[in-house]
């Protein structure tokens, strides 16, 4: 069984930006409902099917498969509901912690996502400087609610 335990930070500012090249991804939503979402995810040039569960606290139930490229164009051209998410994802290592910076684009263009997957909710990280407020549990933040409610509107 596949379960993430992730938290997530505001990025307060650019000095992360020499650290990583970021990939674009896009990604729609083919299934949302409490509890669950079924999401089609293309990175680069690699495309996803990942499957999750409601979350508790900083944990929920996440599966996830890779699938043809083609496919994911397909599903998220015919078979998301609109908008899908745009962003570049840098991956960001330091020591053996390893972060995602989210810069979205679109109509959530400005806001700025810092996360990391954790092995145990009660694993102890160094947060960098350029962090600020920890959004882990404050649903607006996820991608999920995102595409229904883009960041320009709040």
């Amino acid at each position: 069984m596949g379960v993430e335990i992730e938290r997530k930070f505001l990025v307060t500012d650019d000095r992360w930006r020499s650290l990583s090249t970021g990939v674009l991804y896009r990604q729609g939503y083919i299934a949302d409902q409490p509890g669950r979402t079924v999401r089609v995810r293309i990175a680069g040039d690699r495309g996803f099917l990942t499957i999750k569960g409601s979350t508790s606290g900083i944990t929920r139930l996440e599966f996830e498969y890779m699938i043809p490229i083609a496919d994911a164009n397909e599903m998220l051209d015919r078979l998301c509901t609109p908008p899908i998410i745009e962003k570049y994802r840098y991956t960001i290592n330091l020591g053996n912690i390893t972060w995602e910076v989210d810069e979205f684009l679109g109509d959530n263009q400005g806001l700025i996502i810092a996360e990391v997957e954790l092995q145990n909710v009660e694993q102890a990280i160094d947060l960098p400087d350029w962090l600020g407020e920890d959004v882990s549990h404050d649903p607006r933040y996820y991608n999920s609610n995102l595409s229904k409610h883009p960041f320009k509107h709040w």
